[in-house]
């Protein structure tokens, strides 16, 4: 018979268990080395943690459009909503749908309440309409710019280098709903025609001779139309917004110094496919905004331009309506390809972002107003967050109650892997804020107590089968490398299970209860990594210890306290001698 092998280990040994624990502390000193480099110490919270402000906006009906309250539309502004809000950085807003006609939106504290509702509440329909005639409104009327090239011819076909064909240059001021807008144009100035050529533009541009193509109903209202003040310019911006997009409109500049008969719509705002601030330091107009259209929308823009071209003024101008106020209505002298145009005229910063980022992210499917505004203060959100954290705290004592009365030595084990798995988890949260823009709510409190007791179950089924090795006879190395197969599969289907469940939740949900869902899954990810990673290795290094391997009466191993067997051992056959007769 061959002898044993030696240097041979069994194979379910864990041979550098060592190297493993240093793996995961290594791992954990980079998670907080990171909260300190970010300089994130604490993880972002909810609304109803932290406080913050909620808004209720309800669905209004469109001329001409009956039955646009519907599930796939106000699915499609919620969306729109949820990027307008987040691209005032916002990370942790919540915003959906509530019955029928009802969107929920929740801004966290820290965000300018005044400019979320501005974003969330204004329906941005944006749209090109031709003018067919315009006179001077109350105020002091401000020189009509013109579009100008932007970008010069490069190599192959006449493409622009910069991509941009048109530079709107206007007397841009506020929408109709207050998003004021510098106007760079106080006094008369020249603006450059499409061909760069200086043309003076002092006074405002006169209607057109016997108003033709303008109805006679039409110019009774531009006659009746009141741009005097912000209520009258809002009332007519609301009137101008409902009406057809077929139909032609009487509108007010938003700053009250001109009025309008603009023809049908051109270009819908849906047809604008990007638009975003840019500083313009190389032609030194400053602030601007540039839109890209998409493949429809360009055909459109170039189309409009073209037969605007071809006209006299002010019948060679369009209009850029938002909201149904005039923000913009640049002259034409060229067809405009290439499906974008730049827009300028003494926008600020926040201001060109903001038109932006409204414009960027389309226009509503539907028209909203707020029905109800609320504030949740920090003093409700900390009595919230204090009774969460009181709940995990005595989930956490009982659990260790627990595990040092029937455990005994033991409960040392585990206490070390949940020590390891709360600086896991408060770490990775933490780290989720800024990064996933992930915030820790109410359920998601709760997901993190229910995870002490998912972890503190692993331990339980490890132990459990080690004692069953030993009641078998069975030394503590060895039992600590055979239980550990068995606890493994029971562990892994057991997590499995647990996983499934909260990525279900997760994506059959919406709101806070994602927050629970999100929780229990990482949690659930994290207990694996802990088991696997910290309390096998840790295990088979304490087994190598006289407290745990003699069976200490506290280690929680004792032999005699289990009702172990005696000690497995093999029967030696003695070798039969023969003798001779």
């Amino acid at each position: 018979m061959a002898a044993p092998k030696k240097g041979r280990r069994a194979p379910a040994s864990q041979g550098h268990p060592g190297r493993t624990l240093i793996l995961v502390l290594i791992a954990m000193a980079g998670l907080v080395g990171g909260m300190f480099s970010t300089g994130t110490l604490t993880p972002r919270l909810g609304i109803d943690l932290a406080g913050g402000t909620s808004f209720t906006l309800a669905a209004q009906n469109q001329p001409g459009k009956p039955n646009a309250i519907n599930e796939t539309n106000m699915n499609t502004a919620a969306g729109i909503m949820e990027r307008r809000v987040n691209g005032l950085g916002v990370t942790e807003s919540e915003v959906q749908t509530q019955g029928s006609n009802h969107i929920i939106v929740n801004i966290p504290k820290g965000t300018d309440a005044k400019q979320a509702r501005q974003q969330v509440g204004t329906t941005a329909q944006l749209a090109f309409r031709p003018v067919l005639t315009t006179t001077a409104g109350t105020k002091t009327p401000q020189p009509t710019p013109s579009p100008s090239q932007s970008g010069k011819n490069g190599k192959g076909g006449g493409e622009q280098a910069t991509g941009k064909n048109a530079s709107p240059s206007p007397s841009a001021s506020a929408t109709a709903q207050g998003r004021a807008v510098t106007d760079a144009l106080k006094k008369p100035s020249a603006a450059p025609s499409a061909s760069g050529t200086a043309k003076p533009s002092a006074q405002p541009t006169p209607p057109a001779p016997g108003g033709a193509d303008v109805p006679p109903a039409l110019q009774k209202q531009l006659g009746a139309l009141d741009c005097s003040t912000k209520q009258s310019r809002a009332t007519a911006g609301e009137q101008a917004a409902g009406a057809k997009p077929t139909d032609p409109v009487v509108a007010c500049k938003d700053d009250g110094s001109q009025k309008y008969v603009l023809g049908p719509v051109g270009v819908e705002g849906t047809d604008v496919k990007d638009a975003k601030a840019v500083f313009d330091s190389q032609q030194g107009q400053g602030w601007i905004v540039q839109m890209d259209f998409t493949s429809d929308g360009g055909k459109k823009f170039a189309d409009i331009t073209g037969k605007l071209a071809t006209k006299t003024p002010p019948q060679n101008q369009f209009a850029i309506v938002l909201d149904g106020a005039v923000v913009s209505d640049p002259r034409v002298s060229e067809r405009l390809n290439g499906g974008n145009a730049t827009i300028s005229g003494g926008f600020t910063q926040q201001s060109a972002q903001d038109l932006g980022n409204m414009l960027s992210y389309g226009a509503l499917p539907l028209s909203f107003k707020i029905d109800d505004e609320t504030t949740v203060t920090a003093a409700l959100g900390g009595e919230q967050l204090h009774a969460g954290l009181v709940a995990g705290a005595i989930g956490l004592a009982l659990v260790i109650v627990y595990l040092v009365a029937y455990y005994r030595g033991l409960a040392l084990v585990a206490l070390a892997s949940l020590l390891v798995s709360a600086i896991l988890t408060y770490t990775i949260m933490t780290l989720l804020g800024p990064a996933i823009g992930f915030a820790l709510n109410l359920p998601a409190v709760c997901g993190a107590i229910v995870a002490i007791g998912i972890t503190a179950d692993s331990f339980i089924v490890y132990f459990e089968r080690i004692r069953d090795e030993i009641r078998e006879g069975r030394t503590l190395r060895p039992a600590v490398e055979r239980g550990w197969p068995r606890a493994r599969r029971t562990i892994l289907v057991s997590d499995f299970v647990s996983f499934l469940a909260a990525a279900v939740l997760f994506i059959v949900t919406v709101g806070k209860v994602q927050g629970f869902a999100f929780t229990l899954g990482l949690t659930t990810l994290l207990d694996v990594v802990v088991v696997f990673l910290f309390t096998k290795p840790l295990m088979t290094l304490l087994a190598r210890r006289k407290f745990f391997s003699e069976g200490h009466p506290w280690s929680g191993l004792d032999p005699k306290r289990l009702g172990a067997k005696p000690p497995l051992r093999r029967r030696r056959t003695a070798p039969t001698q023969t003798k001779e007769a």
